[in-house]
């Protein structure tokens, strides 16, 4: 008897608006989710946490509460789409680097990268699939209990901004030691982004055999290379992640995903992103929709970008940020989100007003179109 497939193993999806907006397909009203829509500014998370004493590594490799923590928000807001809890620097680890973070401390490395031969530290040849299998799992476990109210995404980070963690310890722009890199030491630079590159290739592939829907690449520190440097070094790995995502999945027979690509910062690079294999192109909020639009052009859905500060506007100001937002970047070929993660302190309250708004005013704006 044939192995089940994915489609037979998961419950039926019920809401695809985020599908459909990200093949660039029309939609009744516009999808929105947020980045760390999951995390410290819900009380449930906090508690959860407190309630089981866990760390965030403790809780990101537990399937269980992974699923748990992911689920929160679906119970709150009329998201269109859930995302995994996880974090980007799981690929350091199975490298070979220790991270950890800490409540008050942030990023903690056992080592950085402190000069080219440092690379022999790493490990050369990783089993994804296993070194990783408490993501997938969670994955599996999660859209199950999804029960297909909306799908859900898997993600990785860049090979940029691993390496900038990997040498600098922090995505801090004022510590330029891992750029220094890219100048003094271009082949060992060279070396290690296409080491992350092929595990976040094998990372991804695996997120979405095992039940993701949809898959982001974050390039969060993408805007402090500048034009020359984000050529050079960051695009063709971006570029690399795309082609070979989806050429693994033919290869073992598995429908591609649409891909979003999330480079902060890089406004120099909108254009090229457009043309760089993502369906999706996700902006942060310093850039304005109507020009993001010009430069990527018709043929890729957007993604933003409403400032995460505005959601401590009051009710009625952060409604009209976000009617603002809708009427700049219209009803299609668009999904709303925020133009980085939601911040720590803001209020669930407000979280839920933009959620509502998105759904509001592009359901009016559509109805008159």
């Amino acid at each position: 008897m044939a192995a089940p497939t994915l489609q037979q193993v998961f419950p039926p999806l019920k809401n695809d608006l985020i599908l459909r907006a990200a093949r660039g397909e029309r939609t009744e009203r516009v999808p929105v989710w947020a980045m760390r829509q999951a995390g410290r500014y819900l009380p449930e998370y906090n508690e959860f946490k407190q309630e089981h004493s866990a760390t965030f590594f403790d809780m990101v490799r537990s399937p269980s509460m992974v699923c748990e923590i992911t689920l929160q928000p679906l119970k709150r807001f009329e998201l269109d789409a859930a995302i995994i809890f996880s974090d980007i620097l799981v690929i350091p680890q199975v490298l070979g680097m220790g991270v950890d973070i800490q409540d008050g401390k942030g990023v903690i490395f056992d080592f950085l990268l402190e000069d080219p031969q440092e690379l022999g530290k790493l490990r050369k040849s990783v089993d994804v699939a296993k070194e990783l299998k408490y993501v997938y799992e969670a994955i599996t476990l999660t859209r199950q209990q999804l029960g297909g109210q909306v799908p859900l995404f898997g993600f990785s980070g860049a090979p940029w901004t691993l390496m900038k963690y990997m040498i600098d310890g922090s995505s801090s722009a004022m510590l330029p030691k891992a750029r220094k890199w890219l100048v003094k030491h271009p082949e060992a630079s060279e070396e290690l982004l296409q080491l992350l590159t092929s595990v976040i290739v094998d990372h991804l592939v695996a997120q979405i055999k095992a039940g993701a829907q949809i898959v982001q690449v974050f390039d969060s520190n993408a805007g402090e290379l500048g034009p020359g440097l984000f050529h050079k070094f960051a695009l063709p790995h971006l570029k690399e992640i795309a082609y070979k995502v989806r050429e693994k999945l033919r290869e073992q027979n598995v429908e591609p995903v649409p891909m979003v690509v999330f480079a902060k910062d890089a406004h120099f690079a909108i254009e090229d992103l457009a043309n760089a294999g993502y369906e999706v192109v996700s902006l942060d909020w310093t850039i304005k929709p109507t020009h993001a639009r010009r430069l990527a052009g018709s043929s890729v859905t957007l993604q933003g970008n409403l400032d995460p500060c505005l959601l401590y506007s009051t009710e009625e100001d952060l409604k009209k940020h976000v009617k603002e937002m809708m009427q700049k970047f219209g009803t299609q070929k668009y999904i709303a989100n925020l133009g980085h993660g939601v911040i720590k302190d803001v209020e669930p309250d407000n979280m839920k007003i933009f959620v509502d708004s998105v759904h509001m005013y592009s359901e009016e704006m559509n109805a008159i179109a």
